[in-house]
C-alpha cells in the first residue's frame, strides 16, 4: 500500500495482561506512534451494535479467535486513515498467528520489528483478573484467561520465532513496575 511504503511499523506482543497497553500509551506519549491495538478495533466494532460486531461478541466470548479477514482489515482502514499524521505505528496484539503476520506484511507493509513483552502466566492471571475488578470486558474471567493464555502460547509462539530468525524481535522482560520497564522500551526505540 503506498500510503504505508515508508511507515515504521511494530508489532507488539506479548500475552493477555503482559502490559502491552499501558506501555503502548506510554510509547504514543514519548514518539507520537499511533497505537492501534486489534482488541480495542475489534470491542469498538462490537459496540456499534452492527451484524459484524454481534458475530465478533459471539467469537469473543469462546476466547475464540477472530477471522484474519476482519481483523487485517480493521487495521488497513485504521492505518490508513492515520498514514499522513502519525510517526509510526504499533500493531498491539497482532499478528497472533504466522500467516497473519505474512498476510500483513503481503498486504499492508512491511514491519521493522517485534517488541516483546515476557511475562510468566501467573503474573499475567493476575493482571487479568485484577482488571476485570472494573474491565466489563466479557473475556476477563478466569475460565476466559486459561484459554486466551494456551491459545497465546499455542499460536503466537511461532510468530516470535519467525522474527527471531530475521534478528527483528525485541525481548522485554516486563515483570516490573511500569516505568522500569518502559526504560527498556525507550533503550530499544531510541535506537530506531
Amino acid at each position: 500500500m503506498a500510503e504505508l511504503k515508508n511507515a515504521k511499523i511494530f508489532f507488539v506482543l506479548g500475552g493477555p495482561g503482559s502490559g502491552k497497553g499501558t506501555q503502548c500509551e506510554k510509547i504514543v506519549a514519548k514518539y507520537g506512534f499511533t497505537h492501534l491495538s486489534t482488541g480495542d478495533l475489534l470491542r469498538e466494532e462490537v459496540a456499534s451494535g452492527s451484524a459484524r460486531g454481534k458475530e465478533l461478541s459471539k467469537i469473543m466470548e469462546k476466547g475464540e479467535l477472530v477471522s484474519l479477514e476482519t481483523v487485517l482489515g480493521l487495521l488497513r482502514d485504521a492505518m490508513i486513515k492515520k498514514a499522513s499524521t502519525s510517526k509510526g505505528f504499533l500493531i498491539d496484539g497482532y499478528p497472533r498467528e504466522l500467516d497473519q503476520s505474512k498476510r500483513f506484511e503481503s498486504d499492508i507493509a512491511p514491519v521493522r520489528s517485534v517488541i516483546y513483552f515476557e511475562v510468566s502466566d501467573e503474573t499475567m492471571k493476575k493482571r487479568l483478573l485484577k482488571r476485570a475488578e472494573t474491565s466489563g470486558r466479557v473475556d476477563d474471567n478466569e475460565q476466559t484467561i486459561i484459554k486466551r493464555l494456551k491459545t497465546f502460547h499455542d499460536l503466537t509462539q511461532p510468530v516470535i520465532d519467525h522474527y527471531d530468525k530475521a534478528h527483528k524481535v525485541c525481548r522485554v522482560p516486563a515483570e516490573g513496575s511500569v516505568d522500569e520497564i518502559f526504560k527498556k522500551v525507550q533503550s530499544f526505540l531510541d535506537k530506531q
